[in-house]
């Protein structure tokens, strides 16, 4: 480490009364195969909000509480500045995603790059390891994924998990210029999942929200052709606009049950329904709804490692931003105002950057 990282810093931690407070720090020092990251953004997730910072402390599929106590964060991007014994891959002054999970590295999951579905215990940034709000974040060098230049660090922070989590839904669902998307629930990784549609060549683009203000905004980013509030008439209405009898695929984004229903209702046949949004259940009438127009499913959770890096290089090429989809940007010494709004009335996308004075 240079001689110009502070010995303390002040991150963010969550106590599960819905707030957000500073806590004190020190600036950690990287071991072997590790690398101490600047942080130049760091996302607030849905699954943060839900999970931690209202305090509900389980997690289905985790054995004890999920979230230790540590600096909060899973979604970070930023500059290399110091690098431990063994790195070989990065180095100081790389810019880098970081892929929020830590796997064993050794599993045929892990293998794959899907450290999310690691066999034998995974550990995530800002949940059971330090996150990224705060100054400094410490990450194992075979977490980081490159940043393009032509991107920037909230692009970075994006792409992390809500980006990432979309791109692979789609990448299993076949989004072509051959098929219509239709995108259930516009909140961050719906409005992800529409700009990834169309960068990946969707023919029409629809959007489905029940919040005026958020389909408001989904429509200033120019990646929808339609929003739609829902309805009795929305599953018509997708299929008037696709002229297809309804959207060859379907994204839920939502995690209820309604906006599951209808992205199963809504897709044409032989189409393909993906789910992305956690928690809640799922509710259909089989025959009609399934079998009958030969639906396939597909069940989708966060994305790979190489499957991250593949979409970084794709938004360059597509001339694609996902910074686009933020609606507020706070510094991370107002954390408290940040996680307020975005457990709340925010339109778009919440991300904290650093304070000013770095």
């Amino acid at each position: 480490m240079t001689t110009t990282e502070p010995a303390t810093m002040k991150g963010v931690f969550l106590p599960g009364d819905s707030t957000a407070e500073p806590r004190e720090y020190p600036v950690p020092r990287p071991g072997h195969g590790q690398v101490l990251v600047e942080i130049g953004a760091s996302g607030i997730c849905g699954s943060d909000i839900g999970f931690i910072y209202r305090g509900y402390k389980g997690y289905r599929g985790v054995d004890g509480p999920a979230y230790r106590g540590v600096i909060a964060g899973h979604e970070p991007s930023g500059r290399i500045v110091a690098a431990g014994p063994g790195v070989r891959r990065f180095g100081v002054g790389d810019r880098v995603i970081v892929y929020h999970i830590v796997g064993c590295g050794l599993c045929d999951n892990c293998r794959r790059g899907h450290y999310i579905s690691c066999a034998f215990g995974r550990e995530s940034y800002g949940w059971q390891r330090d996150g990224g709000h705060a100054p400094f974040l410490l990450a194992e060098e075979r977490t980081c994924v490159p940043l393009p230049d032509e991107l920037s660090y909230v692009d970075g922070a994006l792409i992390a998990c809500g980006f990432g989590t979309a791109y692979e839904g789609l990448r299993r669902a076949g989004v072509s210029g051959d098929t219509d998307l239709l995108v259930v629930g516009l909140g961050p990784v719906g409005l992800a999942a529409g700009m990834i549609g169309r960068g990946m060549g969707a023919r029409k683009v629809v959007g489905v929200e029940p919040s005026g203000p958020r389909r408001g905004w989904a429509e200033t980013l120019g990646v929808f052709d339609r929003t739609l509030a829902p309805g009795d008439g929305t599953v018509e209405e997708v299929a008037d606009i696709t002229r297809r009898g309804g959207a060859a695929v379907t994204i839920d984004c939502s995690g209820t049950r309604p906006g599951r229903s209808l992205a199963l209702e809504a897709a044409a046949e032989w189409g393909h329904v993906s789910l992305v949004g956690e928690g809640g259940d799922l509710l259909t009438e089989v025959s009609d709804t399934l079998l009958h127009k030969q639906l396939t499913i597909h069940a989708s959770w966060v994305t790979s490692l190489p499957a991250m890096s593949e979409l970084a290089r794709n938004l360059v090429g597509w001339g694609l931003s996902p910074e686009k989809v933020v609606s507020d940007t706070f510094a991370f010494s107002r954390a408290d105002e940040a996680y307020a709004l975005a457990a709340g009335a925010s339109e778009g996308k919440v991300c904290l950057v650093p304070d000013p004075e770095r």
